[in-house]
């Protein structure tokens, strides 16, 4: 395929190479892009249907639960398809309005994802340290609220990202060695300064995901001390066991992220396929787990899933 070298011009469209050095591999490396995809939409769609159907389950926690299963599925649209059309077909080719759509509601999501498990935290931490008030803290208006919030926030960080990366004028290679279209990656193939688009992608990073995490990090700090000093072992089993699942997810999705940033800026001999495995790892974990995780920790969840897939089975 042929390289588009300057021609005084910018591209209008790219080519997505999907993972270099491992092309020949693309068929297999494509098995668990697809299952996880399979499970992410099922296990989500699901896990939405359950809480939006069942009042009993319309408090804080579910709900936000809710929210974040909207996100994967989100997440997950976004990018998988493309890489199985790259892995199947070698449909690479995406239009630079294509490319900077996937990767605004990349990003935003992501960042939305992330403002989704703080306002978990905070919801465990009321549970937990201030179970009294929780229902007056965490009220339908305040989580609305904080929804809102979230939204916002993510379209105001990134919706710059979209005109820092409308403006480069691309006219070396428009053969892209990912699987789907990422701000920096983007922005290293243009011919011109990209500093901003460097200094503003950290800017975000530290203060959005970076911020989330050490907030998450000071809530679970409070919750294990107020945990740890309750009179009945019972008592601190329950409710360690309500923050286990959310630790887990709290892994799976910035874990791989903190892997990824690591491996990017300090990993200089790390192959190529490395770093895209890795980075496509963060947006194929957390959707595909999330539903695992919380429909087998949690037991309302796991009752009224099961409840409505036998609902459904009997009705057929």
């Amino acid at each position: 395929m042929a390289t588009f070298n300057y021609t005084g011009t910018s591209h209008s469209f790219f080519i997505l190479l999907g993972i270099p050095g491992l092309e020949d591999q693309h068929g297999w490396i494509s098995l668990p892009f697809f299952i996880s995809y399979l499970v992410a939409l099922l296990g989500n769609s699901l896990l939405i249907f359950v809480i939006i159907t069942d009042h009993s389950l319309h408090e804080p926690m579910y709900l936000f639960l809710c929210m974040l299963a909207l996100a994967d599925l989100i997440l997950s649209t976004t990018t998988v398809p493309k890489a199985l059309a790259i892995f199947w077909f070698h449909a690479g080719s995406i239009s630079l309005d294509g490319c900077v759509s996937q990767i605004f509601f990349i990003h935003a999501t992501f960042i939305a994802e992330s403002g989704i498990l703080l306002a978990m935290a905070f919801d465990r931490y009321v549970a937990i340290c201030d179970p009294l008030h929780y229902g007056t803290v965490l009220s339908r208006a305040v989580i609305l609220r904080i929804g809102v919030a979230v939204v916002l926030r993510s379209f105001c960080v990134i919706l710059p990202d979209v005109f820092l990366v409308k403006r480069l004028p691309f006219c070396h290679s428009n053969l892209l060695p990912h699987t789907y279209c990422e701000h920096m990656a983007v922005a290293k193939f243009a011919c011109a300064d990209i500093r901003v688009n460097v200094w503003y992608g950290l800017s975000v990073l530290l203060s959005t995901v970076v911020l989330d995490a050490l907030l998450i990090l000071l809530s679970y700090s409070l919750i294990l001390f107020a945990v740890f000093r309750l009179p009945s072992r019972g008592a601190r089993q329950k409710a360690l066991g309500t923050c286990g699942s959310h630790l887990g997810v709290i892994s799976m999705f910035y874990l791989p992220g903190i892997f990824t940033i690591i491996t990017q800026r300090f990993g200089h001999q790390v192959p190529l396929h490395t770093h895209i495995l890795l980075a496509n790892v963060c947006m194929l974990a957390p959707p595909m787990l999330n539903p695992i995780i919380y429909g087998i920790k949690t037991r309302q969840i796991r009752e009224h899933a099961l409840s409505a897939l036998s609902s459904q089975w009997k009705t057929r």
